[in-house]
This record gives C-alpha cells, structure tokens and sequence, in this order.
C-alpha cells in the first residue's frame, strides 16, 4: 500500500499479509513491494459498514425527486415500488446495488429488511425467499450482509396494516420470531432483527422482539424519532417518547443501534447513551427527505457510538455521508470542526462494523477481516493536498467515484475501478429498474 489509514494516523509503505481471509501481519517501512505482492496505489482504508440499507429503495432515485412534499408522501411512491418486486426481481435490484455499493468502497450492509411476503400477505413457499435473494444477491456482489429482518406489524398506534403494509406483516410478533428463526447465516452473511419502528410494532410486542435478538447475541436496530409526528403519535397513545418506550420495554443497549434518532429529548439522548445503545445517522437520506438533523455531537458524548449508512439510496457514497454529518453540524451550530477526519472515518468503518455484529473488522490490525477499499490520491477531487493529509482528503474532498480497490476476505472484488464479478453494474442497475417500471 503507498498510504494506508492505520486509525490515528496516514502510514506510507505498508504491507498487509492475509491467511485465510484474515490481516495476518501489518508491516510498516516496506518501501519495495514483496515479490508477488499486489500493489494499491493511493490511500487505502479498512473497508466501509454501510449500516443501514433498504435496497429496493434504489429504484426510487431520481423518481422521487419530483414535486413537492413530505416524508409521508415520499412514502406513498415507495409503497408502489415495493408492491411489484418479486423474489427473483428482487434479487436483481439488490445485486446491482450491492455491486454499487463495492464500487463505493463498502465491503459491508446493515440490510433493514421487511419486504417478507407476496402482496397482500401471503407468504411465499419459503417464507423467506426474499431475505434469501438478498442474502444471495450480497454474496454475488461480493460482500458481506448483515441481514436485519424487521418486525413490521402495524400501520400506526392501534392500526392495522394499510393494503401496501400487508406484505411487510407478520401479524404478531411471535409469528416474526417463528420465521426469521428459519433464516441461515453463513460466512458472508449475519442474521440480527429489527423494529421498524414503535408505531409499527405494537408496544406490548417489542420485547419479544428484543428477546428474539438477545438470546441469539444478534444485532438489532429500530428506526426512531426520524418524524415529529411520529413522537406526538407516541406521547397521545402512550404518555411518552418514542425512546422512553424502547427503554421500558428492555429494547435498548449495547447490541442495539437507533436509526436516526433525530427528533430527541435530553432525556432522551440520556437514555441512549447511558444504555451504549448505537446511533446509525444517515444524512443524505435525512436532507432528501427533509428530516431535520439529528444530535449526533450529544449523543456521541452521551456514549452513543455513530454510523453511518445510506438508507434510502439517494446517493451510495459513504464518504458523503461522514462528510455531511460534520457539515449539517456546521450549519446548525455555527462551528467548525465537530469531529476529526480519524473519528469520522471510525463512525463510516469500525463503530458501522460494530453495529453490525462484526466488532473484530473495521480496522488494519492482525485478526481482523481483511477487508480493504483503496481511494486514488491523484484524482481531481484528491490530487494536490500532501500525503499526511490523506484521511482529511479522503473525508472532506473524495467521493466514491475515487474508490480503485475493494477487498473483501481478501479477494478483489473491485479492481482499478471495475467490479470483477458483476460485468456490468450500471447495466444491470438499467435493467432491474426497467423491470420494475416497466
């Protein structure tokens, strides 16, 4: 490697040695390549934890930015998308955008996943054939998934499911735990859960949920407090926020991660912090949909680790993502410099690979995965600031377009810019998304 992040600081001339998947030693000083050895040229980072994902949402891009409106109407048009996937669609969309994402340098997905059923409810002959096509999908694309299927139950506080919402239910949260308990991991995929969210779970259901995840010391994540509405919906049905009622019923803490967690009180950032539970901020989401920026700075110092994800796909760019977390703090504080290119660096590899059940990768040390992503140095975005620099360069400058190598495990899945097992990722991102616009 010419420069290699080593998490405090920019290393030229580093060797990397991989047996079996793994870093097997990390040698500083090596300024002639071994013989045999391949070469990355540029700044070459652990690989990046996209740690919250809903991957039919790419089919959405562009589509979705016409007009006006809400987070409420945005998600009238993705009901329609999700109403005419199939198993076999699905698995299309989500191999092109897993490709996508390991062009973007992400070597790992936090999948949210709660498309279960055929429309209208009924399962399928596999009740899980659609987390199946995107565990599949992931494994052709070349990295790895973390597949969070969500318990999706309800349309509201004391609501049904709407028409669109069938599919996404299981009726009752024992009838979740009973099907995704028939889901198989394997060496590139993770099983965790999820809770959609507290108005979509029933708060009598939501242990049951959070016991399912701690008896198997799997991941779970919850969409929380990303709407106003959403918090006043909870105080009228229940007295209080959104995070309060996760904290009664024991869904919070250290394997948990909050998705959002935008609309907070100080009690509650108190209640997520002194519970080490996890926040994933995915900006580009919360800026297009017109979120509001959430209190990352707070919760962080609260104990609340970060990451970072891209949600609903509007860009798939992980470096976009750091960079906006800090810059959305700028805006809104007036102050420069909330976080160090190092720590947001972190919060878009290690912390994401934590919350994701992976707390060993993330970093360039012996032991861990050796998954790796390389940036070029010499790009126009990149070329000119000097090589210690290069961790500022790569968050504050690069985008994914840079990314030349993607290592998962140890195999090129990208190389010199080019996906080595998907021919023709824009090509296939055309034809999945035709198939579903037809």
């Amino acid at each position: 490697m010419d420069h290699a992040w080593l998490g405090t600081h920019v290393e030229p001339d580093v060797t990397v040695e991989v047996a079996g998947g793994r870093i097997a030693g990390v040698r500083t000083g090596v300024r002639t390549p071994p013989p045999g050895a391949t070469v990355l040229r540029g700044l070459t980072l652990p690989g990046l934890a996209n740690t919250h994902s809903h991957a039919f949402h790419r089919a959405l891009r562009a589509t979705v930015q016409v007009g006006t409106g809400t987070f409420w109407t945005w998600r009238e048009l993705m009901y329609q998308v999700a109403s005419r996937l199939t198993p076999d669609s699905y698995f299309d969309l989500a191999r092109a955008t897993y490709a996508e994402m390991a062009l973007a340098g992400i070597t790992a997905v936090g999948e949210f996943h709660y498309l279960h059923h055929a429309p209208g409810g009924t399962p399928y002959a596999d009740p899980n054939a659609m987390g199946e096509a995107l565990i599949a999908a992931a494994a052709d694309a070349g990295i790895r998934i973390t597949l969070l299927d969500t318990a999706y139950l309800a349309a509201g506080f004391g609501e049904p499911p709407n028409r669109h919402q069938l599919r996404f239910s299981d009726t009752t949260a024992d009838a979740w735990a009973e099907r995704a308990s028939l889901l198989k991991g394997g060496d590139h995929a993770l099983i965790g859960a999820a809770i959609h969210s507290v108005r979509a779970v029933p708060a009598d259901q939501l242990a049951t949920v959070a016991r399912w995840a701690e008896e198997r010391e799997a991941p779970l994540h919850v969409h929380l407090s990303e709407q106003l509405a959403e918090n006043d919906a909870c105080l009228a049905a229940h007295g209080r926020t959104p995070t309060r009622l996760l904290a009664d019923h024991g869904v919070l803490g250290p394997r948990t991660t909050g998705v959002h967690n935008t609309h907070l009180t100080q009690e509650d950032i108190a209640l997520l912090g002194s519970s080490s539970t996890g926040t994933c901020m995915c900006p580009t989401t919360e800026r297009d949909l017109a979120d509001g920026i959430g209190p990352a700075v707070a919760l962080q110092k609260a104990g609340s680790p970060l990451s970072l994800g891209s949600d609903s796909h509007a860009v798939i760019d992980l470096f976009e993502e750091a960079r906006a977390m800090e810059l959305n703090e700028r805006l809104r504080t007036h102050i420069r410099g909330h976080w160090t290119a190092a720590a947001l660096l972190r919060a878009a590899s290690a912390d994401g690979h934590a919350a994701l059940g992976r707390p060993d990768a993330g970093v360039l040390e012996p032991g861990a995965p050796a998954d790796l992503t390389t940036i070029a140095l010499d790009s126009v975005r990149t070329a000119g600031p000097v090589p210690r620099l290069a961790a500022e360069t790569a968050v504050f400058a690069a985008s994914a377009a840079d990314v030349r190598h993607t290592v998962v495990a140890g195999r090129h899945i990208v190389r010199d810019g080019r996906h080595t097992l998907v021919e023709d990722v824009p090509g296939a991102l055309a034809a999945a998304m035709a198939a579903l616009h037809g």
